[in-house]
Order: C-alpha cells, then sequence, then structure tokens
C-alpha cells in the first residue's frame, strides 16, 4: 500500500515532527505540507530544530513537498489514482476501523489542523471521511495522534 499524508494548516511545529516521525515508522511515501503548516526548513534554508527535535530527523529522509492550496494538490493526487480521505468528524464519516483498502491502493490521508479541523472545501473533495470513534468526555484526539491510529489501523486492515 502506498500513502501519502496532506497536512493542511497545522500550526504546531511539534505536531509536524510527530507526524513526520509516525510517517517514518508506517512507511509513508511522502508528506505534503499546506498552507500554513511550518515546513522542515525556514525561509532562509535553515533546518527548524523545533520540528526536528521532535521527528528525530525523519524529516531528512522522508520526502516532503510545500504546496500552497491543500484543493489543488488533492485535485493532482486524484489524477495520479491516490483515493482521498479525510481524517475528521462530520455527519458523513464514517468509523476508519470500517475502511479496508485494498494492499495495492494508493491512499491520501487529510489531516485536520488541531484548532478548525477541515474545511468544508477540502471534505466536498474527499472519497471517503474517516473519524475516530471517542468514548470519552473529549470529542478529539491531538493530530498527531489522530494520524497514528489511523494510519496504523488502515495498515492493518489492508486486504
Amino acid at each position: 500500500m502506498e500513502i501519502v499524508v496532506i497536512l493542511p494548516d497545522i500550526r504546531s511545529t511539534h505536531n509536524v515532527g510527530s507526524i513526520f516521525r509516525t510517517a517514518d515508522a508506517a512507511g509513508v511515501k511522502k508528506v505534503f505540507l499546506c498552507g500554513i503548516t511550518p515546513q522542515p526548513v525556514d525561509q532562509f534554508g535553515r533546518k527548524r530544530q523545533d520540528i526536528s527535535k521532535v521527528s528525530l530527523g525523519a524529516e531528512d529522509y522522508i520526502p516532503w513537498e510545500y504546496s500552497k492550496s491543500a484543493v489543488r494538490l488533492i485535485g493532482r493526487l486524484k489524477k495520479e489514482g491516490y483515493t482521498i480521505c479525510a481524517v475528521e468528524q462530520s455527519a458523513d464519516s464514517v468509523p476508519y476501523i470500517g475502511f479496508n483498502a485494498p494492499k495495492t491502493a494508493k491512499l491520501a490521508l487529510i489531516m485536520g489542523n488541531e484548532v478548525e479541523g477541515l474545511p468544508k472545501g477540502i471534505l466536498a473533495r474527499t472519497d471517503h471521511i474517516l473519524e475516530i470513534p471517542m468514548h470519552g468526555k473529549k470529542e478529539s484526539l491531538n493530530v498527531g495522534v489522530a494520524f497514528g491510529v489511523v494510519v496504523f489501523g488502515i495498515l492493518n486492515r489492508a486486504k
């Protein structure tokens, strides 16, 4: 299975670093950083130590790309044969545990930002909206934790 992750407007460098580290552990092919999501290097080409500290340097060998528009990126990935899966709570979402992708699938997982989640314009362009059922009083997980739960859940259930 080929998996890429799309991170539109993630605010925290720590969350970005955590996702890079988990992406490495899960064998993710590429990380796409969109909008205001911090990149592993600053505007002067210097390595961002706050990302590197959390990722343990995974950003050095996991390919990554910046795209200003997540919407345009989704269109490009669809043309490349990716199935687009948002991880978000919505009226149209289904539990991730029931999502079974073939081992030959090309998946793009989109993770919502820490405050507002994913905008409707992105959700409208997805093929599936997956959610993590919540059993406690809190209604969400940290984006880095949510990514780990879903990516390994999908990998473990691949047919």
